[in-house]
């Protein structure tokens, strides 16, 4: 799809899966295991209130490294797709990077995160101005994937992000940080609306 002009961009929320969204089952690929994480369906009911399109990105190294086929990935989208709705939710789009960790797939790839790829195709797809947009997501990967493409980053802070001594990197510094002791509110500056108390278990890709 064609770029779109600027005066027709919208802020968007980028949203990890594994983790944020959904219980993490490592290389899950089977509808019937994929979970919400605590809070997550509350707080997606209060992300469709802001009009903004919702979007995922997940890393899904299995494909590269043959516990499951590409193919299987859109049942997974089409399990989203009806979980997001039974919240009052619309998933706009679902990316994914299906390589290898880069040092086991012997190259470099530029849309796993900590790279921003996929938020950048995503823009490209659905008129996003990443200026304007949030990137939620619960590990530093998130984070960097996220600042890496301009947009605002939320880090969940519910234990799933053992950082150690890579997260002092600038860019690896979330702008909010939600934790799972305790609910907060952070409103979306320089958007066109707000994201209001946003359950810190809320969205954990």
């Amino acid at each position: 799809m064609a770029d779109r002009t600027d005066s027709h961009l919208t802020p968007a929320v980028f949203l990890d899966k594994d983790g944020t969204l959904l219980e993490n089952v490592p290389f899950n690929v089977d509808p019937l295991q994929m979970r919400w994480t605590a809070g997550a369906q509350s707080a997606l009911r209060r992300l469709s209130q802001t009009g903004m399109p919702l979007i995922v990105v997940s890393n899904q190294p299995g494909v590269a490294l043959g516990y499951f086929i590409q193919s299987e990935l859109r049942l997974v989208e089409a399990r989203l797709q009806r979980m997001f709705a039974s919240c009052g939710a619309s998933l706009t789009g679902f990316y994914y990077c299906p390589h290898a960790p880069h040092r086991a797939a012997g190259f470099s790839c530029t849309c796993r995160k900590p790279q921003p790829g996929m938020l950048r195709r995503a823009a490209r797809n659905h008129g996003v101005d990443l200026s304007r947009s949030w990137m939620v997501g619960d590990i530093l990967d998130d984070v960097e994937a996220g600042r890496a493409a301009g947009c605002t980053t939320v880090l969940i802070d519910n234990g799933n992000e053992n950082d150690n001594g890579h997260g002092q990197k600038c860019e690896r510094v979330p702008e909010c940080a939600q934790y799972a002791r305790q609910r907060a509110t952070f409103s979306c500056r320089g958007n066109h609306r707000e994201l209001r108390r946003l359950s810190p278990r809320s969205v954990r890709a």
